[in-house]
């Protein structure tokens, strides 16, 4: 009788191992956490990069306002205020309307000045500017330009005035030259004198009268200083006298 034959074995398999998380997902994958971060962080400059085309926390306030400016040959800044001497408030620095004050700007735009401020107005002659800066704080627009302006200059600029006075102030200003400024202060009350926040100062120097651009500057201004006065309540005339 023959043998039978006999089956062969199958070949021995070395025991299977399971594979990790990490493997599975390859050593390449990127985890979940990190997407997240990384959707986040793209969100976070693509919000920065349309504040800033918008005009949005930069230098020279708003797009509408340089446009405005650079089209008439005006030089559009944003200034900080000098800090007071006293934190308690600017009065400090200007006992009298007449003491010397150190601004961060010329014609002041922001800063140390008197503790009365001026009545609005127009005028023809010199006002304090001490006075005028607290008139800024109570969120005016200031009209100053130069002993070399042309009269017929100044006529328009206090036609500009009359159309719409209130929050509004003009003054000649030595300094200036041949040269028209305009000048703001704009600041939040909720935070004005807290933790170093004395609001911002806006100045911009012309070489003429552009109503488009003026018009822009004190719609973007006026009526926001960093008291919250409004600009009903600073109508022509009124203040101290």
């Amino acid at each position: 009788m023959a043998k039978k034959a006999k089956t062969p074995r199958p070949p021995v398999q070395a025991p299977r191992r399971r594979e990790t998380k990490r493997e599975r997902r390859g050593v390449g994958s990127i985890p979940r956490a990190a997407l997240i971060a990384g959707a986040v962080a793209l969100a976070a400059i693509v919000a920065a990069v349309a504040f800033a085309l918008s005009g949005g926390g930069g230098g020279s306030g708003s797009s509408a306002v340089q446009g405005a400016m650079d089209a008439a040959g005006c030089k559009l800044r944003e200034v900080a205020p000098l800090p007071p001497k006293s934190k308690a408030n600017y009065h400090a620095d200007s006992p009298k309307d007449d003491t010397k004050v150190k601004w961060s700007t010329s014609p002041p735009s922001a800063g140390g000045h008197y503790g009365l401020w001026a009545v609005w107005g127009f005028y023809r002659s010199d006002v304090a500017p001490q006075r005028v800066v607290h008139n800024l704080e109570h969120g005016g627009v200031a009209i100053w330009w130069g002993p070399k302006v042309p009269a017929a200059t100044v006529d328009q600029l206090e036609s500009f005035y009359r159309e719409s006075p209130d929050a509004m102030f003009g003054t000649p200003y030595a300094d200036l030259g041949d040269k028209i400024a305009l000048t703001a202060w704009t600041g939040d009350p909720d935070t004005y004198y807290r933790d170093g926040d004395y609001g911002t100062g806006h100045i911009a120097v012309c070489p003429k009268f552009d109503e488009k651009a003026f018009a822009a500057f004190r719609s973007a201004y006026r009526g926001k200083g960093p008291e919250g006065i409004e600009t009903s309540d600073n109508k022509q005339g009124t203040g101290p006298q």
